[in-house]
């Protein structure tokens, strides 16, 4: 079983290397006012070369490692795994983050940047998706859990939508 993941951490990390990315899943819901325990970090991160490079950058210090892997098995967190994947299902010692290069129903970096906001968070500003992306995002994902997420979502805007 893995640490609790330290969200502030692993966020102040990305913001401080100025990594270029969009807060997405439970947490950026939760930002928006779910009430939804979540247990990790999901962030879609733009896959420039400079981008990349940062995101090694940040991360590196917390030992990321493929999840769900056998202990020992070869894997090395530098620019060019990045560069050759796409989605990455990470632990580290902060916790555990998904590095997203594309997400169902939201796209690429560039394409969820124009469906996305900066809020405050933790101390710093955070670009994260709007509640009508991550309602996308999570009927595109379709899975039990982010149906039953959905409905809250919804709830969510029509309480905005209202005041």
């Amino acid at each position: 079983m893995t640490a609790p993941t330290d969200f502030a951490g692993l966020l102040r990390q990305l913001l401080s290397g100025d990594v270029e990315f969009i807060l997405v899943g439970g947490v950026a819901a939760n930002v928006q006012g779910s009430a939804r325990a979540t247990y990790d970090v999901d962030v879609v991160y733009r896959r420039s070369p400079e981008n990349l490079a940062r995101l090694v950058a940040a991360l590196s210090p917390f030992q990321p490692y493929l999840r769900g892997a056998p202990p020992g098995l070869p894997f090395t967190f530098d620019a060019d795994t990045l560069r050759r994947g796409l989605n990455f299902t990470l632990t580290t010692t902060r916790g555990d983050i998904d590095l997203l290069g594309d997400v169902a129903g939201g796209g690429t970096y560039d394409e969820l940047l124009p469906a996305s906001e900066e809020l405050p968070l933790f101390g710093s500003r955070c670009r994260l998706a709007t509640v009508e992306a991550l309602i996308r995002m999570k009927r595109a994902a379709g899975r039990p859990k982010d149906l039953e997420a959905l409905a809250e979502l919804e709830a969510v805007r029509e309480e905005r939508a209202r005041h």
